[in-house]
């Protein structure tokens, strides 16, 4: 049945109800309909995919294109790595769960038509765990949806669900959705809640994550919680509040910009104008972000001179940003992006002669500048960096004019954390037992990652919306068919 059938329909029945129509929850619907259950899926939205629009691949260890690659990603290996990374403040259970499920996941997604490519996410990557769609996330989309099109998946749009139902047995039986600004309820035996997290919803935000400053820019879906809070309402426990999905520093403006953010042969500095980390950090720029939210105000300047930017120009980037700028990729309009940005970002990029008209722009005393860019210079000449031991090769003087500067704030993709489950995404009670028929996935469930994203296992967040909704789904399918 088509959305536009039943967009207006009271009171529908399902077996299952999936809460949010993004990876996690288009994944949820077809696993659970695969294994014959009647599924319902709401949608806040207009349209579906969420931030996994936005995906470019996701985790998995010892799928089929691994192995035909000869990348030796051993289940084993990496659940060690995952865990030593976060020093056992996740879930074991959990992780497991996610890795041993990931490379058939794969297999699972090319059946359904969807092509890969397994890459190195930063340069030197061991091993390769990185599968990237053809087409991006929005192709992933487009095929779920399909999927769910073909297993009779009644799929909703603008369908905001905001209460669970219970029995008095506190057993799950339903959902109130809101369609137009009409209600109407949806009756199931189980519910998966995969609404994306509360990346849009600045109250919670103040509220979890102390580093918040109204600068930090969502780059995802800005969710609001929804599923968070009915959980919680409803009894369930949290863990890992407070953790985002950060995504590193870019200044305001163009593409260009933001590829400079990645760059170790720039200085970094805070507003009191004082180098505060090795700017190679940035081939892992999750830690980099880590420093830089510490920073009074949240704030930091990216400083290069003229020098620099023709290099980047006409010698191409050092590191680069991802698929979209590869190192080597030539910046050719960079110098044309900075002047027009100067001219009107006055507030997020400055172009001067003089180091001390940009410290007083940072709000930086002068003497500290000159301080730190002496030292610098001087670090780069000797060849080494006394301060943060950055890598030599990346170390080059700042000493001809123009000068330029460019404040950044950090970036993140939304939020991972909130609603504590098990590795059988039930979500759970206080007391640590599972809420009858109630289960969730994807970024609204914390215990699967800390606050630094572990870049080692790249597209673990897609990857672990992906496989949390799969698995959720066949074990909700289990619970209301009896199997």
């Amino acid at each position: 049945m088509s959305s536009s059938r039943i967009e207006n329909a009271k009171n529908l029945n399902a077996d299952i109800v999936v809460v949010g129509g993004g990876g996690c929850g288009l994944a949820a619907a077809v696993a659970a309909a695969e294994k014959r259950a009647d599924v319902i899926l709401l949608e806040k939205r207009r349209t579906l995919g969420g931030s996994s629009i936005m995906a470019e691949g996701l985790f998995a260890a010892e799928s089929t294109i691994q192995k035909r690659m000869k990348i030796d990603a051993r289940r084993d290996r990496l659940f060690k790595l995952a865990m030593d990374y976060s020093h056992w403040q996740i879930n074991p259970r959990i992780v497991r769960a996610f890795i041993d499920k990931s490379g058939d996941t794969i297999d699972w997604l090319q059946s359904k038509g969807i092509h890969f490519r397994c890459l190195r996410y930063y340069p030197n990557q061991d091993p390769a765990v990185w599968h990237c769609f053809d087409g991006g996330g929005s192709t992933l989309v487009h095929v779920m949806h399909n999927n769910c099109i073909r297993l009779g998946v009644r799929v909703l749009e603008n369908n905001a669900v905001k209460t669970l139902l219970t029995d008095t047995r506190k057993r799950v039986t339903g959902v109130v959705a809101v369609t137009k600004g009409k209600k109407h309820k949806v009756m199931a035996r189980s519910i998966i809640i995969a609404s994306g997290g509360y990346g849009g919803n600045k109250k919670l935000l103040r509220k979890y994550y102390p580093y918040y400053n109204e600068h930090m820019v969502c780059l995802g879906v800005p969710h609001m919680g929804d599923g968070l809070l009915m959980a919680t309402e409803l009894g369930a426990a949290t863990e890992g509040l407070g953790i985002l999905h950060l995504a590193g520093n870019a200044p305001r403006g163009s593409f260009e910009l933001e590829v400079i953010a990645e760059e170790p042969n720039t200085i970094w500095v805070n507003k009191k104008g004082e180098r505060f980390i090795d700017e190679a950090a940035g081939f892992k720029h999750f830690e980099s972000t880590n420093a830089l939210v510490r920073q009074p105000g949240g704030v930091g300047y990216i400083l290069l001179d003229e020098g620099i930017k023709r290099d980047m120009m006409e010698k191409g980037v050092m590191k680069g940003l991802s698929l979209k700028a590869p190192r080597g990729t030539k910046l050719a309009r960079l110098g044309e992006e900075l002047q027009l940005a100067a001219e009107k970002d006055k507030e997020w990029v400055r172009i001067s002669h003089s180091w001390d008209e940009l410290a007083g722009w940072m709000g930086a005393k002068p003497e500290v500048m000159k301080t730190t860019i002496d030292e610098y210079n001087s670090f780069c000449d000797q060849g080494y960096d006394t301060v943060f031991a950055k890598d030599r090769k990346y170390l080059v003087a700042l000493r001809t004019p123009p000068y330029y500067a460019l404040r950044c704030y950090a970036r993140f993709m939304g939020t991972i954390g909130g609603i504590k489950i098990n590795h059988h995404m039930e979500v759970l009670d206080h007391e640590h037992n599972p809420i009858p028929g109630l289960y969730a996935g994807g970024n609204d469930t914390g215990g699967w990652e800390t606050e630094t994203y572990n870049v080692e296992l790249a597209g673990t967040t897609l990857g672990f919306a992906i496989n949390s909704g799969r698995i959720a789904g066949e074990n909700a399918a289990r619970y209301v068919l009896g199997n």
